[in-house]
């Protein structure tokens, strides 16, 4: 079962975090939310603290939502996701349309990126995670390998301190050898007629005009909205806006 978290009452919203994410990172989003709705949050399986398992792809990630859902006794709710979050939000609304209430993609398209971690998983798998002694000699690391702050923050986020230790919360072996599955979108004819909302950050590269008619092949109501001077994080460099935007598009699917 997916680890999870539920605050709120009323309309139910579940949140997606993307990869190396976890369910706080949609945190402010859910703070906007919860004062009308009741607010789900996951860690996908190999992240947070989540199972860890050796497979990692969009029917499996699907699926252990929906069992989630069934396990809460939800029979619909509206779904976020960001990133990779957002593809296994679409997964589900394929997979199984009668759960979703409407869908919100943030950044990501439904087709096959090729790889655009390899700095990142070069980055974090050099890190000599057993010889560290603080977190200030990881950051060290990360900017050696010219990661920035701003990404080290947030992929360090993943780093837990034991006793005897530091250790990885994410699966990070596997992740990187499920990434082709993860950067993969394994739908072809599968459609989704529900209220949809894409919406992308100006800069990014996540989501291009060639996209589109994959988009209005799968999703034929979607609509799409850009937050103008923002890349992929959209949420966190303009939360205000993007919080708006998922609001009054939750509002509208009355």
């Amino acid at each position: 079962m997916l680890n999870h978290q539920i605050q709120g009452e009323g309309p139910k919203v579940l949140l997606i975090h993307g990869l190396f994410g976890d369910k706080a990172n949609l945190n402010g989003l859910a703070k906007t939310l919860v004062q009308d709705y009741q607010v789900i949050q996951v860690d996908l399986r190999n992240h947070g603290e989540s199972f860890w398992s050796n497979q990692m792809n969009y029917h499996l990630m699907a699926a252990d939502v929906a069992q989630l859902l069934s396990h809460l006794k939800i029979k619909q709710l509206h779904v976020v996701g960001h990133s990779m979050g957002g593809k296994t939000a679409m997964a589900l609304a394929l997979t199984q349309p009668q759960l979703v209430q409407s869908l919100t993609v943030v950044d990501i398209s439904p087709v096959r990126y090729e790889h655009k971690h390899t700095k990142v998983f070069d980055a974090l798998c050099s890190l000599p995670i057993k010889q560290l002694d603080s977190r200030n000699q990881a950051i060290a690391h990360m900017q050696q390998q010219q990661i920035d702050i701003g990404t080290t923050q947030f992929l360090l986020k993943n780093l837990k301190k034991e006793q005897d230790g530091y250790r990885w919360r994410m699966n990070l072996d596997v992740i990187e050898q499920q990434y082709q599955q993860i950067a993969d979108w394994p739908f072809s004819d599968e459609t989704y007629s529900g209220p949809t909302l894409f919406i992308k950050g100006e800069l990014s590269e996540y989501m291009l005009p060639q996209h589109q008619q994959q988009v209005v092949n799968h999703f034929p109501n979607a609509k799409a909205k850009v937050i103008n001077g923002t890349g992929h994080w959209l949420h966190a460099e303009k939360p205000k806006i993007f919080h708006k935007l998922v609001g009054d598009f939750l509002t509208n699917c009355y």
